[in-house]
């Protein structure tokens, strides 16, 4: 069954529109989802959707009619609703014209701390909504078990975060916590291996061990000595060329594929 909606006085499209804000999501423990093809993947992923909102307009191709009724046959509640009314809940200047309300995944972390789990990356004040997107896609990619936000990221399903992922946030545990889980994950056996360009250590001649957890820091200001001072090695990336440094996204990539390579 399909419903209609007709007015911005609507309570889904109010309730919506407020997914925008963090505090909300947080609140709500919900966030908004954009597009056929991270609508397809969280489905895929067993992710938890709620409802899903289309417009007319989306439904002009064949293939999108088939998914709607897809949906309808496998009991996903579906709202539909005008361009402009749609545009109003949506944050890209050209929206595909469907998207789903989706809840937070929560996980336990005594439980991820005390599995078999090998490789975590801790971010320490990640600000750009583009670099925490593509780092969750990479360590996604290099087989990381799971990304610890540490206070100050940028709110991890902010919509800028959920496109950049390319729908790798329905696959990687997000685990949020303070810097405390430092501390528990060494005495676990883990290697505190942090991104810092005052050392002699290239990251390509380290022995970073079996149990690794890797730290990158804010785009301007690096890892909170504090940090530092916690870990267990230091590596830098080399810089060639004339660039003052590397893109965080960047770093972190070139450092997790050379852990994992060591890793085996």
């Amino acid at each position: 069954m399909i419903l209609e909606i007709t007015s911005k006085e609507n309570e889904k499209i109010k309730y919506i529109k407020s997914l925008l804000k963090s505090k909300k999501r947080l609140q709500e423990k919900k966030y908004i989802i954009e597009g056929y093809r991270i609508l397809n993947q969280a489905i895929e992923c067993s992710a938890d959707i709620d409802y899903v909102v289309f417009t007319d307009e989306f439904l002009n191709k064949e293939e999108h009619k088939k998914f709607i009724d897809f949906l309808m046959d496998n009991g996903f509640k579906l709202y539909k609703t005008t361009n402009k009314l749609f545009k109003g809940i949506t944050d890209t200047e050209k929206p595909q014209g469907i998207l789903a309300v989706v809840k937070y995944k929560e996980y336990d972390l005594d439980e991820i701390l005390n599995s078999n789990s090998n490789f975590f990356i801790i971010l320490d004040r990640i600000q750009d909504p583009g670099n925490m997107g593509t780092i969750i896609r990479t360590a996604d990619a290099a087989g990381v078990y799971g990304v610890i936000l540490l206070k100050g990221c940028v709110d991890v399903y902010n919509p800028k975060v959920i496109r950049s992922t390319m729908g790798s946030i329905f696959n990687m545990p997000i685990i949020q916590a303070n810097e405390e889980i430092i501390d528990d994950l060494k005495e676990k056996g883990f290697n505190i291996v942090s991104s810092y360009l005052n050392t002699d250590n290239y990251y390509h001649s380290v022995n970073y061990g079996d149990k690794v957890a890797l730290v990158i820091g804010n785009e301007g200001n690096g890892i909170k000595d504090e940090i530092i001072n916690k870990s267990d090695i230091l590596v830098k990336i080399p810089i060639y060329g004339k660039a003052e440094s590397l893109n965080a996204a960047m770093a972190s990539g070139i450092l997790m594929y050379e852990i994992r390579n060591k890793q085996g």
